[in-house]
């Protein structure tokens, strides 16, 4: 986009949450007449119109009237889906579509680190800005991690680096997004609900990180999953610097673990990074997050010792695995972020104890099947909640104890009942929030809130 052509320009913004203010905002500060329009209630939205009001730029609510179709330009928000009535529409008007990760990063001077992946994305993503905070490097940590990028990417210096999580609903709608350092930690079946049931167009979508990447530029990807290294090596004929990671393979290049060290290779040179045991963050899956952190660090200049030092002080983030509290000898862990099948599975795997597990919610599609052999071996009762309680109960119930419960309160007053000293209870449910709960944060701290009044 040629920045000059937005002065006057008539841009529609569809969605009104958080992405969608930033980007309103940050298109009227270059001159463009915006107009934003989201199908929810203005009682919903209030706060968010307030926002407009002040600020002079028209909106709608509760419908996309002819309005929103005045224009050469249309910004989708990634809680729009590309099949909503309002995109096809405007498609079919020949009205060019695009996201909010596009438009943000025509503005960005800044490198871009983007990070995406079916699980991981938040922990990877807050991991590098540590990294980069700890090493006293400017940045800035936005995109699906709660900070819209539209809204820093003004601030950003060319010398600054934009650490981004990046969903594939923000990858759907590129056409320019180019990250100077590319992850993608692994591509499993999520959000097929939105893809039409299609694995194959949730894989195109997360593949799209790279498709303007070139020389000097990096992918990072974890060649332990057949998927994600599969799209990574149609780049091996490209100029693209292809860095991969493993826990199984020995590597020439990238990061690997050895007699269980950490170990960064390049062009066949073995640098120790530390011994795995020292990683704060634990878990097989963490220290595939801790790998593609350290990878992106180092690629934008961080020294191995800073790494070092803080991968032996970073905790995680809330909402992923997070300790609650023990109480009567059960510890109590909130994994709210756990909203699909194969991040059920690696929680699963992060514990020797007996497990009481909270799973369901607003099911996605979801393929139990992965989770049948460690709940059989690990889990001592399930808890079944929200929307897909039934279908937990008909998966689950030849297998371990299954309790329905019609409320959060009810899960952990039932959860506590089923546990035994020893146990952990863990909330991973596997599924979205948006049955009972604004989003999965609401859903984890309603859990923590009660876990903490037992």
């Amino acid at each position: 986009m040629d920045l000059g052509e937005l002065q006057g320009k008539s841009i529609s913004v569809i969605g009104a949450a958080r992405s969608g203010i930033a980007v309103a905002k940050l298109l009227q500060s270059r001159g463009a007449r915006v107009f934003v329009s989201d199908r929810e209630s203005r009682e919903r939205l209030q706060t968010q119109l307030d926002v407009l009001e002040s600020t002079g730029i028209a909106f709608e609510a509760g419908e996309h009237s002819d309005r929103a179709y005045r224009c050469s330009l249309m910004v989708i928000s990634p809680g729009v889906p590309g099949n909503a009535p309002v995109v096809q529409k405007a498609r079919e008007s020949g009205i060019r579509i695009v996201g909010e990760l596009e438009v943000a990063s025509w503005f960005c001077k800044a490198s871009i680190v983007a990070v995406t992946g079916t699980n991981g994305k938040t922990t990877t993503t807050t991991l590098i800005g540590r990294m980069l905070a700890d090493a006293k490097r400017d940045h800035g940590v936005a995109g699906n991690i709660g900070t819209a990028f539209s809204s820093l990417a003004l601030e950003l210096a060319e010398t600054s680096v934009a650490v981004l999580e990046v969903s594939s609903f923000q990858l759907d709608h590129i056409e320019t997004f180019h990250p100077r350092v590319a992850a993608i930690l692994n591509i499993t079946p999520d959000h097929l609900d939105r893809y039409g049931g299609s694995f194959e167009e949730y894989v195109e979508s997360k593949s799209r990180i790279f498709k303007n990447q070139g020389a000097n530029d990096t992918l990072i990807y974890n060649c332990d999953d057949t998927v994600t290294a599969g799209r990574a090596m149609n780049l091996r004929d490209s100029a693209v610097q292809l860095l991969p990671f493993s826990t199984e393979q020995s590597l020439s290049s990238g990061a690997c673990v050895k007699k269980n060290k950490v170990v960064i290779a390049n062009d066949n040179r073995m640098d120790e990074l530390m011994d795995v045991r020292e990683i704060r963050i634990r878990g097989r899956h963490n220290l595939y997050n801790a790998m593609a952190a350290a990878l992106a660090a180092r690629t934008v200049d961080v020294s191995a010792d800073s790494i070092r030092q803080t991968l032996m002080s970073f905790e995680g983030v809330e909402h992923r695995l997070e300790f609650v509290r023990e109480l009567n000898g059960v510890r109590y862990v909130n994994d709210s972020k756990g909203t699909n099948v194969n991040s059920v599975w690696y929680a699963l795997q992060s514990f020797d104890e007996p497990i009481v597990l909270l799973l369901g919610g607003r099911d996605k599609g979801n393929d139990y099947s992965l989770l049948k052999e460690p709940v059989q071996k690990k889990v001592r009762a399930i808890v079944a909640l929200g929307e897909s309680a039934d279908t937990v109960v008909e998966n689950f119930k030849h297998l371990t104890r299954v309790v329905k419960v019609t409320s959060m309160d009810g899960a952990v007053g039932q959860a506590e009942r089923l546990a035994q000293r020893g146990d952990v209870v863990l909330l991973s449910p596997a599924c979205s929030s948006f049955d009972w709960f604004e989003n999965y944060e609401h859903r984890g701290r309603v859990f923590k809130e009660l876990v903490n009044r037992l």
